[in-house]
């Protein structure tokens, strides 16, 4: 359409221009026979070099011939025009149209018109010509233009269909695959780029979500276990055991399960962008100092250092920041050896700051980041069996989440104790 368009525009232009070259031709052919009459000399000869492509009349202010070219005349006025008009008209002297101008001129004796008249056929055969040469060009040159546009399309969109065949094999079972990625810098290797970080995170999720369901099987496996051995024992050997003894057994491994439980549905939440906090005044060191009570009440042994808690306010979600605060107690009391700490401080450009440090093994510098993502513990020294209930590597995950939706963040440093110091940092809102 486009070149159709062009064509069409090309052939109407090139028409206008030749026709105006007639037109000024015969215009200044006029002018000058004007130019004669007006001085007083009379006519002019009013000679021709084409006679089949050109004429000229003189008209009085009748119409009627005072002069003519040698081919015009015995012919009466070709063309009736005012002065300054113009007309096409056919004539004897060919078959095809010509263009008539008029040019006026005061004479001695009276108004005249002068009337040149040039053929227009060489305005149609130049026209014809490149028309003629537009028919058969433009097929060709649309031939040429499809024809290289297949090919550098084709060319540009291999690496499309390369990415489309590996996205296409790529299961769910295949997710360390990726796309290959082009040589070039455009936009399908940014595409190619993009479709590999989608994979990597889609990798990275299944892996999450394999790891979860694996750990969830075993943790919730140790207190199943527990309970029925416990009760087989109590069934078989009724002697062995009391109602009372088999009961506390069945409690405390049946709040594992429930502690377990709520993290998983926590965290379930979280991804469903269902966490959504009850803001209210809190009055954070009071949760601090609470706190550190039920440690002092539940981890024997342990020194519980409060000194450094002052006065914190803020909007915030109750309920989350206890959950918060337990899960930093139980877990610095897991891997404590004698002393865990509690720190309150405001400071000046709004943010409150808590930090919670024990005197145990610490978190090296590697996997300070990847504690706080789900089911992740620590081999070794951080990581001891039968020490605290908590050992399922949800609790750091789940105060990161809490953390995130009250707009605050945690970190892991160096403790003064020779241990782990947790900071957990929330803005004054």
């Amino acid at each position: 359409m486009g070149l159709l368009a062009g064509a069409v525009a090309l052939v109407v232009l090139l028409r206008a221009e030749l026709t105006d070259d007639v037109r000024q031709a015969a215009r200044a052919r006029a002018e000058e026979v004007a130019a004669v009459i007006e001085s007083g000399r009379g006519v002019p000869s009013l000679a021709v070099t084409e006679r089949d492509e050109q004429f000229i009349q003189v008209l009085d202010a009748e119409g009627a011939v005072v002069a003519g070219s040698a081919n015009v005349e015995e012919l009466p006025a070709l063309a009736r025009l005012e002065g300054g008009g113009e007309a096409r008209v056919n004539t004897p002297l060919d078959e095809d149209e010509f263009l008539v101008v008029s040019v006026a001129a005061d004479g001695p004796d009276g108004q005249k018109s002068v009337l040149v008249g040039r053929a227009l056929i060489a305005v149609a055969e130049s026209t014809q010509i490149v028309t003629r040469l537009l028919r058969v060009g433009l097929p060709l040159l649309l031939l040429l233009a499809a024809g290289a546009t297949w090919m550098a399309v084709g060319r540009a969109l291999a690496p499309v269909g390369a990415i489309r065949s590996e996205v296409d094999a790529i299961s769910s079972a295949e997710l360390h695959r990726r796309v290959p990625l082009p040589r070039s810098r455009d936009e399908i290797a940014r595409l190619a780029t993009t479709m590999n970080r989608m994979l990597d995170r889609l990798e990275r999720a299944q892996t999450a979500q394999r790891r979860f369901v694996s750990d969830a099987s075993h943790e919730l496996r140790s207190p199943v276990a527990s309970i029925r051995q416990h009760a087989e024992v109590a069934l078989a050997h009724p002697d062995r055991t009391t109602p009372e003894a088999l009961a506390a057994t069945v409690l405390a491994e049946d709040l594992r399960i429930q502690r377990l439980v709520d993290d998983l549905l926590l965290l379930a939440r979280v991804d469903e962008d269902a966490l959504r906090p009850h803001l209210q005044e809190i009055d954070l060191d009071d949760l601090v100092l609470d706190e550190a009570r039920r440690l002092r009440s539940t981890a024997a042994g342990l020194r519980i250092g409060t000194a450094g808690v002052s006065a914190a306010r803020l909007h915030a979600d109750g309920q989350g920041l206890r959950r918060m605060l337990r899960n930093l107690g139980d877990n610095a009391a897991r891997h404590a050896r004698s002393e865990v700490t509690f720190d309150l401080t405001e400071r000046e450009d709004g943010q409150i700051v808590l930090g919670v440090e024990d005197d145990g093994p610490g978190v090296p510098p590697a996997e300070r980041e990847r504690i706080f993502e789900r089911f992740v513990r620590l081999d070794d020294a951080r990581a001891r069996p039968g020490e605290g209930a908590d050992g399922n590597g949800l609790g750091l995950a789940i105060v990161a989440e809490l953390l995130a939706a009250h707009g605050g963040r945690a970190t892991v440093s160096d403790s003064p104790l020779g241990g782990a110091r947790f900071e957990v940092w929330l803005p004054h809102r």
